[in-house]
C-alpha cells in the first residue's frame, strides 16, 4: 500500500524545500521528491555558486585598483581554484538543506516523480548531476501535490549546447579551463553576470543582445549605466544584434552576428548561451491529467492552483519572474492557503529583481516608462553615488538611486538602483511598497550617515524638488 502524505513537494529548490518546511509547521505530514540534489538549481548550479564566482571576480577587480586605495601589490586568478571554491560553497548549502529536512522530520524520497490520478505519485530511479543513480521504484499518495520542478536553459537553433564549444550556465559554472575569448549571447541577468565574471578572470568578452539595450527588463537609465560601466571596463557590448550561426568545425570558432549595420563575423574560443529558460514540465504526467500549460510553463491561479484539483505549481516551472525568492514566497502562500489561512496572493509588481555583477542592479515596482504607460503622472528623482560620501570613500562612485512616485498621491511606484552592493539596499523599497508608502514616510525616516542607503532619501528629495546634496 502506498505511503500516505498530506503534502508532497516535487523538487527541492528554495521554493520546494521552504514550502515543505512551512507545511510541517502547519501540521501537515510532508514528503519531498528530488531526482537530483537537495537545494535544486539555485543552491547547486545557480544562485549560490554563481555568487561565489562573482565574489572572486569582484576581488580581482579590486586588485586591479589597489593603487587607488594607497596599496601596492598584485594577484592573479587561479581559475580551477575559483571554480573549486564555488563548488565547496554549493556543497555546504546542500548539506544545510539535508539538515533542515531531518530537523523538520520531512521524508526525503529520491527519484523522478510522475503524477498519476487520484493523488498517486509514481517514483522511479533517476541519474543525478554527478552521474549517480538514485532512488527506487515506489508509489506514494498525496492529498496535495506541489510541483516545484524548476526550469533549465532554453536552447535555440543557432546555439545547440554541446558543453564544449557552446555552453549554458551550468557549463559556465563547472568548467575548469578558462577560455581566452568568450561570446556571451543574451544580456539578461545570467548573461551580464557571467560576462562580468569571465572578464575579470582574464577572458576577452563580447556580450551580444538582440534588443537595443542590455538588462532590458530594467529601467532604461539603469541599462545605459551598466552598458557604460561594462564598456569602460573593456567588455565589448553589441546591442540590436543576434547570432545567426556558430561554426564549430575549426578552432577558433567563428560566430556570425547580424547587426543593424550588416553581418559581422568574430572569432572566439567559446560561446555561452544565456537566451532564457524553459520550465521542467516533461515526463511529470501533466498531459495525461490535462494539466494546463502555456509556452513551456504550468498555468496557475493567484494561489498556485492548477486547473486540476489537488495539483499546484510554484517557482520557475510556473512562469516568470524566474527568481528564487519569488518561488519561496509563492510556495508559502500556496501551502498556507491549503491550510485554510487567510492569505494574500503574491503581488508580482512587488517582486524585487537583483543582478549581481558590479555595479549591481536592484529594482522593484514600476520603471519610469511602465508607470507612464499605466497612466500615472509621475515624479522622478535620482541621486548619483558620485555625490555620496560613503560611495566615494569606498571607491565605488558609479551608479545611482532612482525613485518613481505617483505625482497625485505621492505613493512609491518604483525604485531602481545600480551601484556597488545595490542588492543589499532594495529591501527598504520592497517593504515601503508593501505598506503603500508615500514620499512623506521616506522623507521623515532618518537614514544613517554615511551610508549608501541615504541614496533612497536623497532621490526622494530630488523627486519633490527638495535636493540637498546634489
Amino acid at each position: 500500500m502506498a505511503q500516505q502524505y498530506d503534502v508532497v513537494v516535487v523538487g527541492t529548490g528554495p521554493g520546494g524545500y521552504e514550502t515543505a518546511i512551512r507545511a510541517t509547521q502547519l501540521g501537515f505530514k510532508v514528503a519531498v521528491i528530488e531526482k537530483n540534489k537537495l537545494g535544486g538549481v539555485c543552491l547547486n548550479v545557480g544562485c549560490i555558486p554563481t555568487k561565489a564566482l562573482l565574489k572572486s571576480a569582484e576581488l580581482m577587480a579590486y586588485a586591479k585598483r589597489l593603487s587607488d586605495y594607497g596599496l601596492a601589490g598584485s594577484i592573479s586568478a587561479d581559475f580551477p581554484k575559483v571554480i573549486k571554491r564555488s563548488r565547496s560553497v554549493a556543497d555546504k548549502m546542500n548539506r544545510g538543506v539535508q539538515f533542515l529536512m531531518k530537523k523538520n522530520k520531512i521524508k526525503v524520497i529520491r527519484g523522478h516523480a510522475r503524477v498519476l490520478r487520484d493523488g498517486m505519485i509514481k517514483v522511479e530511479p533517476s541519474v543525478n548531476m554527478d552521474g549517480q543513480t538514485v532512488g527506487q521504484r515506489q508509489t506514494v499518495a498525496a492529498k496535495h501535490t506541489i510541483l516545484a520542478t524548476g526550469a533549465r536553459a532554453r536552447e535555440i537553433p543557432p546555439l545547440p549546447v554541446d558543453d564544449q564549444h557552446i555552453i549554458d550556465y551550468r557549463g559556465a559554472l563547472l568548467q575548469k579551463v578558462r577560455p581566452d575569448r568568450l561570446v556571451v549571447v543574451g544580456a539578461g541577468a545570467i548573461g551580464v553576470e557571467f560576462a562580468y565574471f569571465y572578464h575579470h578572470m582574464g577572458s576577452q568578452v563580447t556580450l551580444v543582445e538582440m534588443v537595443d539595450r542590455i538588462v532590458p527588463v530594467e529601467d532604461a537609465d539603469v541599462s545605459k549605466e551598466l552598458q557604460r560601466a561594462f564598456r569602460k571596463a573593456g567588455i565589448t557590448v553589441m546591442t540590436s544584434a543576434s547570432v545567426s550561426q556558430v561554426d564549430t568545425g575549426a578552432a577558433p570558432l567563428r560566430v556570425t552576428i547580424k547587426t543593424k549595420r550588416g553581418t559581422k563575423v568574430i572569432e572566439t574560443d567559446q560561446v555561452l548561451s544565456a537566451v532564457g529558460i524553459t520550465g521542467n514540465i516533461e515526463n511529470l504526467g501533466l498531459e495525461q491529467l490535462n494539466v494546463k500549460t502555456d509556452r513551456g510553463f504550468i498555468v496557475i491561479d493567484e494561489y498556485s492552483r492548477t486547473n486540476v484539483p489537488g495539483i499546484y505549481a510554484i517557482g520557475d516551472v510556473a512562469g516568470p519572474p524566474w527568481l528564487a525568492h519569488k518561488a519561496s514566497h509563492e510556495g508559502i502562500v500556496c501551502v498556507e492557503k491549503i491550510a485554510g489561512k487567510d492569505v494574500r496572493p503574491l503581488n508580482k509588481r512587488n517582486v524585487p529583481g537583483c543582478t549581481y555583477c558590479q555595479p549591481q542592479i536592484a529594482s522593484v515596482g514600476y520603471t519610469e516608462s511602465q508607470a507612464r504607460k499605466a497612466g500615472f503622472a509621475v515624479k522622478v528623482g535620482k541621486f548619483p553615488f558620485s555625490a555620496s560620501g560613503k560611495a566615494s570613500a569606498a571607491g565605488h562612485a558609479t551608479g545611482f538611486v532612482k525613485m518613481v512616485y505617483d505625482a497625485k498621491y505621492g505613493e512609491l511606484l518604483g525604485c531602481h538602483i545600480i551601484g556597488h552592493d545595490a542588492t543589499e539596499l532594495i529591501a527598504e523599497a520592497v517593504v515601503a511598497r508593501k505598506l503603500e508608502t508615500t514620499h512623506h514616510e521616506i522623507l521623515e525616516s532618518m537614514h544613517p550617515h554615511p551610508t549608501l542607503s541615504e541614496g533612497v532619501l536623497e532621490a526622494t528629495r530630488a523627486a519633490f524638488s527638495m535636493s540637498i546634496n546634489t
